[in-house]
């Protein structure tokens, strides 16, 4: 199996606000975003789990990037939004490779399908999202950079426990 379910704590965090142009040049709002959050240096304590999501909202069409944000963490003016966590089912790909990102997306959705456990939980403030796992000094001698799909995921009602 190529996938993993993990779960996310209920967290607060900055926001980009919905972004329907895709663009991350520096004068553009995902750019200017991603500034902001590349200019924190997260405490050792706050620097075990990702802390920015690049989310898809598409019944909106439009992009969400997220910061979690620990106490007395600044926002940088953005918006605080709460994100109440929960089950996401994730798998990694190589930042670029939209083949592989697209087959790997439809694999999983048939996978939470088939499970008999999962379904899942996409919704309004609850949507698939993306990060970049390789730390910054990887990418500068790899020339490249692995990213961890989040879809939310829930138990289905009813679900047995599984047999050995």
């Amino acid at each position: 199996m190529e996938f993993r379910v993990i779960s996310l704590p209920p967290f607060q965090a900055a926001s980009s606000g919905l972004v329907r142009d895709f663009d991350f040049s520096p004068e553009s709002p995902l750019g200017k975003f991603n500034d902001y959050f590349s200019a924190i240096t997260p405490s050792p304590r706050d620097s075990f789990m990702p802390r920015d999501f690049l989310c898809h909202a598409a019944e909106e069409n439009a992009m969400i990037w997220l910061l979690a944000l620990s106490e007395g963490m600044d926002s940088g003016g953005y918006e605080v939004v709460d994100c109440e966590g929960g089950f996401y089912l994730t798998y990694t790909y190589w930042d670029g490779d939209e083949e592989t990102n697209y087959r790997l997306y439809v694999e999983a959705l048939a996978y939470i399908e088939d499970s008999g456990v999962f379904a899942l939980d996409i919704r309004p403030g609850h949507y698939p999202m993306g990060h970049i796992i390789t730390p910054p000094e990887v990418i500068s001698v790899w020339g490249r950079a692995q990213m961890e799909t989040f879809i939310p995921i829930k138990l289905k009602e009813g679900a047995a426990p599984c047999q050995a």
